[in-house]
């Protein structure tokens, strides 16, 4: 449990630097996907200051994101954008290793051509991010797998776009297959809305709570949360 928010963005940007060097030492390859919401936002801009941006060899890095929006990459609600903004475009990392999930195209084509991507990247189809960063709703969903929505029952895929009732709309994710295959998930939990949830999620693995089911198959769960997440 850290102080606020702030303090669990400077953890998980020393938590990325620590992974991304380690991994570009042994592999000379960072595999990492992002997320969207305000705690990832600041750690990315946190990144992006020299200091800390000066610690990674950003030719080495290779930028996924764990869901989108089904909008255009412009648009405000976009993942991509958000992080583009706050951190990609102020980094040396080569245009071809940003790897966008395509939330302008219909849903289920860009899923599938995502996967592609995936499976591509990693040579196999079995895909194992070195870090994927994941955030918790007030509703206990984590990446785009909301409850009640086909995801959570997903585990062939590595990519799917399920529909959001509570949106009336289609959001394309990261499969558990994908999440728990993972060398490293990294949540950032913040905010006095999230406590309830946080100690269900905690104490129990259900399927009305999605994140409760990121359970690394062979990996490392680490969970960084401020004391309002953490007060119940």
């Amino acid at each position: 449990m850290l102080r606020d928010a702030f303090a669990v963005a400077e953890r998980a940007a020393e938590i990325f630097i620590q992974t991304a060097n380690s991994a570009i030492e042994l592999n000379r390859s960072f595999s990492v996907a992002l997320s969207g919401g305000s705690t990832p936002k600041a750690l990315f801009e946190l990144l992006a200051l020299e200091e800390n941006a000066s610690q990674v060899d950003w030719r080495f890095v290779h930028i996924f994101w764990s869901d989108e929006r089904c909008v255009q990459p412009d648009d405000e609600q976009s993942n991509y954008r958000m992080a583009n903004e706050a951190l990609l475009k102020h980094v040396s990392i080569p245009q071809s290793q940003i790897h966008r999930i395509r939330g302008e195209d219909e849903p289920k084509t860009s899923a599938t051509n995502y996967e592609q991507e995936l499976i591509n990247h990693f040579g196999s189809d079995e895909p194992r991010f070195d870090l994927i960063l994941l955030g918790m709703g007030d509703d206990g969903h984590t990446a785009s797998i909301f409850p009640n929505t086909t995801a959570v029952y997903e585990t062939e895929k590595l990519v799917t776009a399920p529909f959001v009732e509570k949106f009336k709309s289609y959001r394309l994710t990261f499969t558990f297959k994908t999440i728990n295959a993972a060398k490293k998930n990294l949540f950032l939990v913040t905010g006095a809305s999230k406590a309830e949830t946080l100690k269900r999620v905690l104490s129990e693995a259900t399927k009305d709570l999605p994140a409760s089911l990121v359970k690394p198959v062979n990996g490392e769960l680490i969970w960084l949360t401020d004391e309002y997440a953490s007060q119940v």
